[in-house]
């Protein structure tokens, strides 16, 4: 059995049916019974829409975000799905702070339910910076399903890793 990096902290039995679908070649017909379309948010302008749309709806107390971007130097490979930082600038005397979000260009055409993964676990980090149970619990808050629309992200990672883009 090959090395499945994305899946590697999940239950050996999780990634072995994962395996058999890859060897089967089949996992596409998995991802595609679950997810069959693309989400619409294809413009940062779009992406910054949705994704305060989810903030003002789960966090409205918490800090302002500046900035929403698809960025292509984002590695998902290599690196993260998205970024969350905060870009401190002097203006006066003040030190000034804004929170940005980036998420990597590969999620311009995925599922919704991905794209969502991803900006709720961004936006958590504006609340909670370490990925502990308090952190998960408000991801979980914000979408129910956040755990399992993690796993099938990583299984389609696994995916593109093998075959290219399946949307």
């Amino acid at each position: 059995m090959s090395k499945l990096k994305y899946l590697a902290h999940y239950p050996k039995e999780y990634v072995e049916q994962i395996q058999k679908l890859l060897d089967e070649k089949k996992l596409d017909k998995y991802l595609l019974s679950k997810y069959k379309t693309c989400h619409e948010y294809k413009s940062d302008k779009a992406l910054y829409e949705y994704t305060m749309d989810l903030k003002n709806q789960f966090l409205k107390k918490s800090l302002p975000l500046s900035k929403v971007v698809y960025d292509g130097k984002i590695n998902v490979i290599n690196d993260a799905l998205g970024l969350h930082t905060i870009i401190s600038r002097v203006q006066g005397g003040k030190l000034k702070s804004k929170n940005e979000i980036r998420i990597a260009s590969i999620f311009k055409n995925v599922p919704q339910e991905f794209l969502q993964m991803i900006v709720v676990h961004e936006l958590a980090h504006i609340k909670e910076k370490q990925h502990d149970k308090t952190f998960y619990s408000l991801c979980t808050f914000m979408e129910p399903n956040y755990h399992q629309y993690e796993f099938d992200l990583r299984v389609y990672l696994t995916y593109v890793d093998r075959f290219g883009k399946l949307y």
